[in-house]
Parts: C-alpha cells; structure tokens; sequence
C-alpha cells in the first residue's frame, strides 16, 4: 500500500466505520498516547524496564501502526499529502545533512 493509498483508505474507514473525524486537538492527544504506548514497549523490549503483566501482550507492531493510523488522521483532516510532504522531508534532510552524518564519528 502506498502512503497515498493508506490516506485514502483511512478516510474511507473514518467515513464508513468511525463516523467522522475526531478533532484535530483530539487526534493530537490521541497521537500522545500512542507514542506513550511505543515508548513503553521500546523501553521495555530494548531498554532496562521490566515487562509488567499488562505490557506483556503489547505489540510493537501494533502500537506503531496505531501511530500511523492518527498521523494520517492528522494530515487528511488539515490537507497534508504524506507523500508530497515525506519527498519534500528527505530532500531537505539530503541537502542539509549530505555530509554531517559521514562525518559523524559517534555513528561508526
């Protein structure tokens, strides 16, 4: 699925499934949380917390595409195209950082 797909797919679901949107204020809370949920999980699988009973069933997987999911809420609803808006990143990033991260000594 492209992003251009996946954008289109979530607004069918919302307009079908979910109703309508949630508020942009609401989403972005919503985003909060989900991160907060990867976090967890993160700090948990590959950091030094231990895994409590309820985080036990808790997917990476999962939790990143709830992410992804609110993120393209987000842009649907306020009129980001994510594949527009990821070309004109990684052009930005390739012109601004064409030699920092060569240069960086920490990433060898």
């Amino acid at each position: 699925m492209t992003i251009e797909e996946a954008q289109k797919t979530v607004d069918t679901w919302i307009q079908t499934t979910g109703v309508r949107y949630f508020n942009e204020l609401t989403n972005m809370a919503m985003l909060t949380e989900e991160v907060g949920e990867v976090a967890r999980i993160i700090a948990r699988q590959y950091g030094e917390q231990s895994f409590k009973a309820s985080d036990r069933d808790k997917v990476l997987a999962d939790e990143l595409a709830d992410v992804l999911f609110v993120v393209i809420c987000l842009a649907n609803q306020t009129g980001v195209n994510l594949t527009e808006a990821l070309q004109r990143n990684l052009e930005k990033k390739t012109l601004r950082d064409a030699d920092r991260h060569q240069q960086n000594e920490k990433l060898r």
